[in-house]
């Protein structure tokens, strides 16, 4: 039987409608929000409203893209969680409503571990079991993934995450927010000759707030003697702040990797764009004999693709939600999902 998926992901400052047919992307189409450069983040309440302004065009842009008509849709699948309360009312809501007015089922999707399953998207895609991390601007994760619907979170940050640090990095050197993909760039022109103390955390987990902190009285220090430090090494500062947050990154998963001895290592999440993260993961898959998986650019961001991917398989072992259901904007990566 042939299953065809409306799929919305709007858990942050994205609005993104995808379909999806026994699979397979069809279409994948994302409305961002410039917006929330001026205010050198993501504003909750401006979010969204511009969710609100963008949903029915997105998921209109998403149709005329797969060239599928409304009425071939068997299920709405949407994110459900973790993210934005605001953001994420509007896309449940909006899936909500079009699966009543179709009389279809609904499926709820956790954000994070669409982020995993976006190694699903298209070949090749790893065998179960495998390792994946997982890094964006609001979670930095390792978990054993063993099925679509069974994850184990093995280390987590215990404060702030990986994506988060590039951002606030960004902001001290005066750059637009999201400041990621412009350290990255800046980084490539630069050389890593300043140094930061990697945390000292136990076991598999992350901490990042030191390394803001460090960075921080860095600056202060340089811009006391040379008011135009930032100015004048902005490139080397850049890649200096990205190899520090790529080797705490890389050191865990390593660290996961003789631990599990699992040989099939994945990456996702909005970080996992960056160059230097890449590349790390690809020289140690060389070095320890790694498989390694890295989605294509288009799914490594908040996207509805990931989460009509995930819901694929939900649909297919009738892992349904009902009209009552709310967003919960803390959901948690729990070792089993059946509902």
């Amino acid at each position: 039987m042939s299953i065809t998926l409306l799929a919305i992901e709007s858990s942050c400052d994205d609005t993104s409608a995808a379909i999806i047919k026994d699979g397979e992307v069809l279409s994948n189409i994302m409305a961002t929000q410039d917006i929330h450069k001026a205010y050198g983040g993501v504003v909750p309440e401006v979010a969204s409203r511009a969710h609100q302004a963008n949903i029915i065009p997105v998921v209109d842009a998403a149709f005329a893209k797969a060239k599928i008509p409304k009425e071939e849709i068997d299920a709405v699948a949407f994110t459900r969680g973790p993210g934005l309360m605001g953001s994420l009312i509007v896309g449940v809501s909006f899936a909500k409503a079009f699966a009543m007015s179709r009389n279809i089922p609904i499926i709820e999707v956790n954000h994070m571990r669409a982020h995993v399953m976006a190694h699903f998207a298209e070949a090749p895609r790893p065998q179960f079991p495998f390792l994946c991390l997982t890094v964006s601007g609001g979670h930095t994760q390792i978990l054993k993934v063993h099925s679509p619907f069974q994850m184990e979170v093995i280390g987590a940050t215990i404060d702030d995450a990986a994506g988060e640090a590039f951002d606030k990095t960004g902001k001290l050197l005066g750059l637009d927010y999201p400041a990621g993909p412009k350290i990255d760039q800046l980084a490539q022109r630069g050389k890593a000759i300043y140094s930061f103390t990697e945390p000292r955390v136990k076991d598999l987990d992350f901490s990042f707030s030191g390394l803001k902190t460090s960075i921080l009285y860095f600056l202060k220090r340089q811009l006391k003697e040379n008011p135009n430090f930032i100015t004048d090494n902005l490139a080397d500062i850049c890649a200096s702040v990205q190899e520090r947050i790529v080797s705490i990154l890389m050191n865990k998963l390593i660290k996961a990797y003789q631990i599990t001895g699992y040989r099939q290592v994945a990456v996702a999440g909005g970080v996992s764009a960056n160059s230097s993260l890449r590349k790390a993961l690809r020289e140690a898959g060389e070095h320890y004999g790694w498989e390694t998986f890295v989605p294509q650019l288009e799914y490594c961001t908040d996207n509805a693709a990931m989460i009509g991917i995930l819901a694929y398989y939900k649909y297919q072992d009738k892992q349904f939600a009902e009209q009552d259901i709310t967003p919960d904007p803390r959901l948690k990566v729990t070792l089993n999902e059946n509902t």
